[in-house]
């Protein structure tokens, strides 16, 4: 096979003609059909020889290689089949050499197809060492990743002159494809310490300029930031809750505030409400409208006064929504890049994971648990390869329902999967005392119109459990002292109501006691309009 001479690079061999009648033949009708338009696909044949030479050499220059390249990263197929022989030997810790790979081979029954064990001997004479294989090997891929290229880029123009073809899901092929392109042939490479020492510590000489701690993109939330300094770059955050716990209203909450707040472009991926639902609710929140009012389109003039005038900053907030049903793990990945290359995206939210569908291996090989590990798991490398924070929301178990006491959520309670809590980096629960028909809380204190958030798992910090007060009329949360309750048992010898359902607290006055004769106690509370609706500082 290898002596006979090939033309051009070495790809193709043009079939030697003899007899008048062959010699009258066109001369395309001779071609290969591969060299159409007079153009090879990219290739390095020469150097491919030399690197299984090399390999078949040098004990450890496999090593150095494995990483990558890979079978289909060879042009031609006996090629693919000698490499294949030696990642299988490599596989079950045999040596690599000539004879092993030439019965590993036979083995297969893909001797022939190799070339023989002639073809293969002479690959050896092709190299006298190793030590540049890593180089060639990196020049193998790159051909590997244009032929590659080619292949999609013909298969999308045979596809964009098919009439029946919908034209964005074809653009949505087209995406994935190119990102399996990418996945299946870049990989980062070890990095030392000495690189890593000094990027730590350029991160800690700008961390220390900051004021208020935050690291990451701030929820806006003042006692939670300080738990978690902000929701961290590649960290998966899980938000678990009982359904009708005000999930949604609080990743809402969150989405305002980074946006409308602190200026971060963030994306919400919705699965379960349309995008005019979601923008209701936000319009809820920040106009204080009650939703009921909203739903039904019971606005009085000096209401939709106040929702343009309270809305201005929503509008031109860079808030970005897709309600994509059934959003599968690859469409989300190629949307998310999009949105990261065109908006600089910085945080990226998902209602919910249940309802999300995993890659067509994963749900045809499996069952529902090992789809749900197999989302978490792209979610994580998602939230790594964007460096960005991904939150996704998560239903809990039914189990916590048949739970008797305060009915608190647990870890063991996350649904349908165990990797959620394993792969997620942060897992937070929603709970509302009120939900259960819980009035007051272990010291006394009323529970309605308030809620926490717990974090029971936190990979980079503390955990803790973050009181907050949940509107719900407006389906929002916020800090618990801006509605002065969670300040009440500082007013010394003092009694105070709070209603939250109006946002008035009531304190009894104390005139006639003599005891508060002289300095009059100062109450922690200061009501939000005293601070022009400013968040307390952090």
């Amino acid at each position: 096979m290898s002596e006979n001479k090939e033309k051009g690079t070495g790809a193709f061999r043009l079939p030697v003609t003899g007899g008048p009648a062959e010699s009258k033949m066109p001369t395309k009708t001779r071609v290969p059909s591969t060299m159409a338009g007079g153009k090879l696909p990219p290739q390095a044949s020469e150097l491919e020889e030399v690197v299984l030479g090399a390999l078949m050499l040098e004990k450890d220059a496999l090593t150095n290689v494995i990483d990558i390249l890979r079978p289909e990263s060879f042009y031609k197929e006996p090629h693919k089949l000698v490499y294949k022989a030696i990642r299988d030997l490599f596989n079950d810790a045999e040596p690599v050499d000539l004879m092993t790979v030439t019965n590993r081979l036979r083995k297969n029954g893909d001797l022939e197809k190799a070339g023989g064990p002639l073809y293969i001997s002479k690959l050896t004479s092709k190299t006298s060492n190793a030590a540049n294989v890593e180089f060639h090997a990196r020049i193998i891929s790159e051909q590997s990743i244009k032929r590659e290229l080619i292949q999609v880029a013909s298969k999308i123009q045979t596809e964009a002159y098919d009439e029946t073809r919908d034209v964005f899901q074809l653009l949505d092929d087209t995406e994935r494809s190119l990102f399996e392109v990418t996945n299946s042939n870049i990989r980062k490479s070890v990095a030392d310490m000495r690189s890593v020492m000094g990027q730590a510590i350029a991160e800690l000489e700008a961390k220390k300029h900051l004021k208020d701690g935050l690291t990451g993109v701030p929820s806006g939330l003042t006692q939670l930031d300080r738990v978690t300094a902000g929701w961290q770059p590649s960290d998966l955050v899980i938000i678990a809750a009982r359904p009708a716990m005000g999930k949604t209203a609080f990743v809402l909450t969150v989405l305002r505030n980074a946006a409308v707040d602190f200026e971060k472009p963030a994306a919400i991926f919705s699965l379960e409400m349309s995008n005019v639902q979601l923008v209701n609710r936000l319009i809820s929140a920040e106009a204080e409208l009650e939703s009921e009012k909203l739903k039904k389109g019971m606005l009085q003039d000096f209401e939709w006064e106040q929702l343009v005038e309270r809305t201005n900053r929503l509008t031109n907030a860079p808030i970005f929504i897709d309600d994509t049903p059934a959003l599968s793990i690859l469409e989300l990945r190629a949307k998310c890049r999009r949105l990261k290359a065109q908006h600089d995206i910085q945080i990226i939210i998902i209602d919910y994971l249940q309802l999300m569908s995993g890659d067509a291996k994963s749900a045809s090989g499996g069952n529902r648990e090992q789809e749900i590990s197999s989302i978490s798991r792209a979610l994580k490398g998602l939230a790594k390869e964007l460096n960005v924070p991904v939150i996704a929301l998560s239903q809990l178990s039914r189990a916590v329902e048949t739970r008797g006491g305060d009915k608190r959520p647990q870890l063991s309670d996350l649904r349908e999967s165990g990797a959620i809590e394993q792969d997620a980096d942060m897992v937070m629960f929603l709970y509302r005392p009120e939900y259960y028909g819980i009035t007051q809380d272990e010291a006394g204190n009323p529970t309605s119109g308030t809620g926490e958030v717990i974090i029971a798992k936190h990979r980079n910090g503390a955990l803790d459990t973050v009181p907050l007060r949940f509107i719900g009329k407006y389906t929002k949360f916020e800090d618990l002292d801006m509605g002065g309750f969670q300040n009440m048992t500082r007013i010394p010898d003092g009694t105070a109501t709070f209603d939250s359902e109006n946002n008035v607290m009531t304190i009894q006055s104390k005139a006639n006691d003599p005891s508060s004769l002289g300095t009059p106690p100062t109450p922690d509370y200061i009501p939000p309009e005293e601070e022009n609706g400013a968040n307390p500082p952090f």
